[in-house]
């Protein structure tokens, strides 16, 4: 029971009974809202004491925990982390290879693909994945060092239908 006195609890405790508290009388603001006609607030009435249940359960659980101690066959985590320096992990070793560790693959550039569709025919979606792709290219930029979209290409005009090759 001491274990519940330290400063630490102390703190718990008030703040438990302060969001208590503060739940109460959100519950009876808005019942007085509720009795002066606006009906949204019966729900909130209604709430706000739920919500009080809740701290209040949370806070007993916490408390009971801390009472009854660890449980049986469990551990209890340590405090603070053991003093004096960590023994480094044993390298790692492929099977029948030289001693020494593994050293892994890593990727030093980006792979780019292009898209499997074209987006020339619409221009804000190009002007989109030109964005997408700067932002891609320069991965430590802001959006708002984005220089703006890339100029559109020049587009030739398809030419008119030839009168033979119209429908009769």
């Amino acid at each position: 029971m001491r274990r519940l006195w330290t400063p630490a609890w102390l703190a718990r405790h008030a703040l438990a009974a302060g969001l208590v508290a503060a739940c109460l009388l959100l519950a009876a603001w808005q019942f007085s809202r509720a009795t002066g006609g606006n009906v949204l607030s019966w729900g909130y009435t209604l709430q706000w004491p739920v919500f009080a249940g809740f701290v209040a359960v949370l806070w007993l659980r916490e408390v009971r925990r801390a009472v009854r101690g660890p449980a049986a066959g469990v551990p209890a985590p340590p405090e603070y982390p053991p003093a004096g320096p960590a023994e480094p992990p044993a390298p790692i070793t492929p099977a029948g290879g030289p001693a020494g560790p593994v050293r892994r693959p890593v990727i030093t550039h980006r792979v780019r693909t292009e898209a499997a569709y074209d987006d020339r025919g619409d221009a804000d979606l190009a002007a989109y994945n030109h964005y997408l792709r700067w932002l891609a290219d320069h991965p430590h930029a802001r959006p708002a060092d984005y220089p703006g979209p890339a100029p559109a290409p020049a587009t030739v005009p398809a030419p008119p239908p030839d009168a033979a090759d119209r429908p009769r």
